[in-house]
Parts: structure tokens; sequence; C-alpha cells
């Protein structure tokens, strides 16, 4: 799969590493996985867990140790708990409240890895695309693809994406976002990803609605 990827995308015909990617996200239900997010300014790192249509949790490993948050669609509300789920205090935030935006402006209703892939999408109307080839990366095979915006063009302040595809999942192991000056605004690894796992009911809702 990863050989005939490289080869569509290095004839240049319609097969697209990045259009295989996102129609492959559509048939993924859950997955949880171990997010390392570095900026100029600090590290984060998160376990995260998504469910469709959009269920989220976030639990916080650092800084915020203990801190858990949980989206629903349904109610399109963030609940939150400085010291672990169930626990007081519980808040209840819109997920554009500046609390719990990410340093770049990100809000947890568009924190997947489809949110991802469509604003990468979107950069690639008005740019380009470039298979860098495959690397190893955690004992697995990825797919190296870049995405530069046009000049002036920028999605969510991003001028440039670099994404790490493992060959078997589609799913990005490792992103580089970048301004239009070419610097780094974050660098996101994703470990211990694991796709289609059943998640209980009870993590995206601890103690009911």
């Amino acid at each position: 799969m990863s050989a005939l990827m490289l080869a569509a995308a290095l004839t240049g015909t319609h097969a697209s590493p990045l259009a295989d990617a996102i129609e492959h996200y559509r048939t993924v239900e859950t997955y949880q996985v171990t997010l390392r997010v570095a900026r100029a300014d600090g590290e984060d790192h998160i376990r995260y867990f998504y469910k469709k249509p959009g269920f989220v949790r976030m639990e916080f490993i650092r800084p915020h140790a203990g801190t858990v948050l949980v989206y629903s669609p349904h109610t399109q509300r963030v609940r939150v708990w400085p010291f672990g789920a169930g626990r007081f205090p519980e808040l209840s935030l819109s997920p554009h409240n500046s609390l719990i935006r990410g340093a770049g402006g990100q809000t947890v209703d568009n924190s997947d890895v489809g949110a991802l892939f469509e604003n990468v999408r979107t950069l690639l109307e008005q740019g380009r695309a470039e298979v860098r080839g495959e690397a190893r990366m955690a004992g697995r095979s990825a797919l190296h693809l870049v995405v530069t915006g046009a000049p002036g063009i920028a999605v969510a302040g991003v001028h440039r994406y670099e994404l790490w595809l493992d060959t078997a999942s589609q799913f990005p192991l490792k992103v580089i976002s970048r301004n239009q000056a070419d610097v780094v605004i974050e660098t996101v690894i994703m470990d211990a990803l694991e796709i289609n796992v059943p998640l209980p009911e009870t993590l995206f809702n601890p103690e009911g609605e």
C-alpha cells in the first residue's frame, strides 16, 4: 500500500495520499492516542479519546496534571474537572471559552484528526503538496507529506503542514505546522495510537448529562 501511495503521488495521478487518508478517516469510529505537543512556550502531554459523532475526552498529563475535559456534540459544552473527573469542582464551558482554548486558538470541538485533515485539505486548495518519501517512526513506516499554501495563504495561521502518515492506518504520527515566516508553530507527536477500540459511554459521560 505504501509503495502504491508513493508512486501515485510522484507520478501525479488522481490518487492522493491526503485524499486517501481523509477517505479512510471516514471509516474510523473511535481512537485513542497520547499527544505530545511542543511549542516555543512549552509542551503539553495529553491522553486523547475520540468517538463519533464528535465526543472528545482529554486527560492532561502535563502541565495541569489530572485535569480532564469532556466535550459532547449533543450539548455542545465542555465539562471540566481541574482535579480529576467526578471531583469537585466541575465547570461547564463553551468550547470557545478562553480558559480552554489552545495556545493557537484551537477549540476542543475541532481538535480531532478530522479537523486537522480539513485544515490541510483547505490549505491545499490554494497551494501544493509534495511527497518527501518514507521514514520510520516509532517502529512504524510513515509517508512524509508537505502541504504548502500559495504566497500569502494560511489556514488557522498555518502556511505549511508537514505530516508523517502511518502507511498502515493512514493516521498522522507526527505533524509540524509553520507560519508564513516558516517559523514552527507547534510540533505534535502521536504515541500509543489505537483505532476503532471499544470506548465505554462512561468515558464521555462520567456522571450522566
